[in-house]
């Protein structure tokens, strides 16, 4: 398969059951890959290279997470705050409270270019309304809210390979937005899902600045040229993927998190490897996932 055209089928790498599987982060440095189960309020870590899976309990759900220069820590999305975690001693330093007050939770969140942290929040109810919002991480460790509009469930945050566009969504919408990351200007949409199921989730770049969407509910993952229009499409063995990040020896591998959440008895057993994480190898590289450059 091309990354410009063809489609190709993704496998099962590791069956971790997650409730629902999400953060996919792939760490150079190291040559492991991250991802968390929100709802099962665990980190997951695995080393290639040992063929080994490990996961950590987490103090509360824990929605996205980001590397940090200091490769001893990582910094964590967490469903009320974000905070720093030392990877040696699991000790866990608040950052900041994320709206408080709302009913809403931490989502969706990628590092910039510039090493500060994007995220953004989902009504945390069965019938989301567009009440929460999209912020950043400083590297001073003040948090600004982002003249973006409001969300019921933010996802598919990340950045063109020079920085200058960033792309967002609102899931229940179907559609997944750009605009010009200085100034947030030029806002529009990028593209819209016309398949009868799916609503875009997580979503990493490649070299070539495309964009991976993982689609829930949709048991794909879609490639769009940089001008909004499909390229590729990757379909994977499971309902609900949820997030994709590039990682390996030289960025070539895409994972997929997915999830069970939602998933009657009947439906998992169709769907057996829900909540796994998934593997491709299709004609593209992807982008170093950056560092976030403030303290820990």
């Amino acid at each position: 398969m091309s990354a410009a055209s063809g489609q190709a089928r993704a496998r099962l790498l590791i069956d971790s059951k997650c409730t629902l599987g999400e953060g996919a982060t792939w760490c150079a440095a190291s040559g492991r890959l991250y991802w968390t189960d929100i709802e099962g309020a665990r980190l997951w870590r695995y080393d290639p290279g040992e063929r080994k899976s490990v996961s950590f309990a987490m103090p509360e759900r824990l929605a996205c997470l980001a590397l940090c220069a200091d490769p001893h820590y990582l910094l964590l999305g967490l469903a009320s705050r974000l905070a720093f975690f030392d990877l040696a001693t699991g000790e866990i330093e608040t950052i900041a409270e994320v709206e408080p007050g709302l009913p809403t939770r931490v989502n969706d969140g990628r590092c910039d270019r510039e090493g500060r942290f994007v995220f953004g929040t989902k009504h945390d109810v069965e019938k989301a309304e567009a009440i929460g919002g999209f912020y950043r991480l400083n590297r001073d460790l003040s948090i600004e809210r982002l003249p973006l509009p409001n969300c019921a469930i933010s996802n598919s945050i990340a950045f063109s390979p020079d920085g200058t566009k960033m792309y967002y969504c609102d899931s229940p919408t179907r559609q997944i937005r750009v605009c010009d990351y200085a100034t947030f200007a030029n806002d529009r949409v990028f593209t819209e899902l016309t398949d009868a199921t799916g609503e875009p989730d997580g979503s990493t770049v490649d070299s070539d600045g495309g964009l991976w969407n993982a689609q829930w509910g949709g048991a794909r993952v879609v490639r769009y040229a940089s001008d909004g229009r499909e390229s590729a499409r990757i379909e994977v063995p499971s309902a609900q993927p949820s997030c994709v990040a590039f990682g390996g020896a030289r960025l070539g591998t895409l994972y997929i998190t997915s999830a069970r959440v939602g998933l009657n008895d009947r439906a998992l057993q169709g769907d057996l490897r829900a909540g796994g994480v998934f593997i491709a190898t299709p004609a593209a590289r992807g982008v170093a996932e950056p560092v976030f450059s403030g303290r820990t």
